[in-house]
C-alpha cells in the first residue's frame, strides 16, 4: 500500500474514531405524535375479532413509523397513550380490547418468539416484533386487565381490574416494564392501582428510564418520587392531553418539567385536533425539539439526538440549567392558611415594588379566580398578591405594540377537573382590549417583552415556562432561588410573549380545606 493510502486511511480512522466518540455521549430518541383511529361507538360492547381489526388499524402506523425511526437510527421511540385502542369506553365496552399482561418482574417473555405462552395477547405480539425487527426500545400503552381476589379491599366487584397500563419492551422484543397510571382523568374504563407503581427500565445506551402517563405529571406520585428516590435522568411519557391555554398546553408542561429537573424527557401525544389534542416532544435541559399542530390531521414523527445525563458525587443530575438538589435548599417553615393574608410560622416578607400597582382586579383564568395587576406602561416594576403569596414583576416593552399584559397571581386549592394545589405567577397577554379577558386562552402576540419575574412561593416544586407567539417555547435566561423567592428571567425574545409562568405545585395540601 502506498503512502499516500496509508495517510488517507489514518485520516479517515482517526476521523471515525472523533465521531464514534462525539456520538458516545448520545442516544437516539424517537416519538410519534398518532392521529389514532377511534372507535366511533366507544360504548358499544364489541367482539374480541371487531376490536382487533379496529387497534390494528393503528398497529399498522405504529409499524411503520416505527420502521422510519428505525432508518433514522433511533434506539428508543415512545407511542401515545390511548394510541392503540382509542379512548370513552365504559368498563364493559372496552373488554374486547384487554389482554392480561404478565408481570416483566417475575415473567421473561418476548411475545414475538412465543406468541403462544399467554392466550389473547395479539397486540402484545405485534409491538414485540415492531420492537425485534426495528432492533429498538418501545413504549407504548394499552390495557391490563387482572385478575383479583375479594380478599383485596381494592378489588372492583366483578373481580378484576382493568389498567390503564404502559408496556416496555427492550431491542430483542423482550417485555421489560409495564406501569398502570396512579392519577386517572374521566376514565370510566379504568381502575386506579392499589399502590403507588414506580417503574425504571434499563438501556444500554443511556441507563435507567422512568415511566410515567399523562395527568400524573401533575402530582407527586409517581413522577416526583421517581426523580428523587430512583434518581431518574430521563422520563418516558405516553399521553393523551387536551390542551388547555395559557398554563396547560401539552408542551408548556412537558418543556416545564424537564427543565424544572434538569431532565431528558420523551413526551407522544395524540393528534385529534378535534379534541384539541396535540403537542409531543424531546426535551432535554439545553433544548427541545417539538411538535404542536392544530390545523392539520397529520401525525408527526420526531427523530433527534439526546444527551446521555450522568449522575454527580452527590447524587444530583448534571445538568447546564441548574441542580436538582437545590429543590431541597428552600425552607417550608411558612405558608397561607387562606387567600386572606393569613400566614403561620415566620412572616414571609411580602415583595415590595418600586411601583405600587394602579389596580388590581380578578379574573378567571384556568377555572381559578386570580388576582391581577395591569401592566399599562411600557417599563415598570409591579406586585400582586393572593393572600401573602405575592408575585414581582420588573418589564420593559420593547417595541411598539399596544397590546394588553396583566401580573395574576393564584394561591388556593384548583377543584375543576383535578383537586390539586397551586401557587401560581404568570404574565399574560389578554385575549382582547378589555382587562377582563386577561387569562384567556390565546396563541398569538406581537409585543416583545423582557421580564424579571419572581415570587415567595412556600414549595421548592416550580415549573418554569415561557410560551412565544404560534405556540413556540423558549428557554429561561436565568432561574433559581434568590434570596428566598424563586425568579425568571429572559431577554430579547425572538417572538411576541404569550406566557411567562412560574407553575407551582403544593403537593402536601392537595385534597386539604383551603
Amino acid at each position: 500500500m502506498s503512502l499516500f493510502v496509508l495517510v488517507i486511511v489514518a485520516v479517515l480512522w482517526q476521523c471515525h474514531t472523533a465521531s464514534s466518540q462525539e456520538d458516545s455521549g448520545y442516544y437516539i430518541a424517537a416519538v410519534y405524535e398518532h392521529r389514532v383511529m377511534l372507535n366511533p361507538n366507544p360504548s358499544d360492547v364489541c367482539s374480541r375479532q371487531e376490536a382487533l381489526e379496529h387497534m390494528s388499524k393503528n398497529l399498522e402506523i405504529f409499524e411503520e413509523q416505527a420502521t422510519e425511526a428505525a432508518k433514522q437510527g433511533a434506539q428508543i421511540i415512545v407511542f401515545p397513550e390511548d394510541g392503540i385502542q382509542g379512548f370513552n369506553f365504559t368498563r364493559r365496552s372496552i373488554q374486547g380490547y384487554v389482554e392480561s399482561i404478565p408481570d416483566p418482574k417475575s415473567v421473561t417473555w418476548s411475545p414475538c418468539l412465543h406468541p403462544q405462552r399467554f392466550p389473547n395477547t395479539e397486540v402484545l405480539h405485534r409491538l414485540s416484533c415492531v420492537a425485534r425487527n426495528n432492533r429498538m426500545y418501545l413504549v407504548a400503552n394499552m390495557p391490563d386487565q387482572q385478575e383479583c381476589n375479594h380478599s383485596d379491599p381494592h378489588c372492583p366487584p366483578d373481580g378484576r381490574y382493568i389498567f390503564n397500563t404502559d408496556v416496555v419492551f427492550r431491542d430483542d422484543g423482550t417485555l421489560i416494564a409495564k406501569y398502570h397510571k396512579q392519577n386517572l382523568y374521566f376514565e370510566a374504563a379504568f381502575d386506579t392501582p392499589p399502590e403507588y407503581e414506580h417503574v425504571t427500565f434499563d438501556t444500554p445506551f443511556a441507563g435507567k428510564f422512568g415511566i410515567f402517563t399523562c395527568f400524573d405529571i401533575l402530582f407527586y406520585e409517581p413522577s416526583i418520587t421517581l426523580i428523587e428516590k430512583y434518581k431518574v435522568k430521563q422520563i418516558v411519557y405516553p399521553t393523551a392531553w387536551m390542551n388547555q391555554l395559557p398554563l396547560l398546553s401539552a408542551i408548556q408542561i412537558q418543556q416545564s418539567f424537564a427543565t424544572a429537573f434538569g431532565l431528558n424527557f420523551l413526551a407522544a401525544n395524540i393528534h385529534r385536533i378535534d379534541l384539541n389534542m396535540t403537542g409531543s416532544g424531546i426535551y432535554t435541559p439545553s433544548h427541545s425539539v417539538h411538535h404542536y399542530d392544530a390545523d392539520t390531521e397529520e401525525g408527526r414523527l420526531l427523530v433527534t439526538k439526546v444527551p446521555v445525563l450522568t449522575n454527580s458525587g452527590d447524587g444530583s443530575f448534571k445538568s447546564n440549567v441548574w441542580d436538582v438538589s437545590s429543590l431541597q435548599s428552600h425552607p417550608q417553615s411558612s405558608f397561607c392558611v387562606n387567600r386572606d393574608q393569613e400566614c403561620v410560622g415566620p412572616s414571609i416578607p411580602r415583595l415590595e415594588s418600586a411601583q405600587a400597582p394602579s389596580s388590581t382586579f380578578h379574573a378567571i383564568m384556568m377555572y381559578d379566580n386570580y388576582t391581577f395587576v395591569p401592566l399599562v406602561e411600557t417599563q415598570g416594576d409591579l406586585t400582586v398578591c393572593d393572600g401573602c403569596f405575592c408575585c414581582r414583576v420588573t418589564y420593559q416593552r420593547t417595541n411598539d405594540i399596544s397590546e394588553l399584559y396583566s401580573l395574576g397571581a393564584f394561591n388556593g386549592l384548583h377543584t375543576v377537573h383535578g383537586i390539586y394545589y397551586l401557587e401560581v405567577c404568570a404574565l399574560v397577554k389578554c385575549a382582547d382590549s378589555s382587562w377582563e379577558s386577561c387569562g384567556e386562552g390565546v396563541t398569538e402576540a406581537e409585543s416583545s417583552l423582557d421580564f424579571h419575574l419572581q415570587g415567595n412561593f412556600t414549595t421548592p416544586y416550580i415549573f418554569p415556562q415561557i410560551l412565544a407567539s404560534e405556540m413556540q417555547l423558549a428557554t429561561p435566561d436565568s432561574m433559581g432561588w434568590d434570596r428566598g423567592s424563586y425568579i425568571m428571567s429572559k431577554k430579547s425574545m425572538s417572538g411576541g410573549l404569550v406566557t411567562a409562568a412560574l407553575y407551582g405545585r403544593v403537593y402536601e395540601r392537595d385534597h386539604k380545606p383551603v
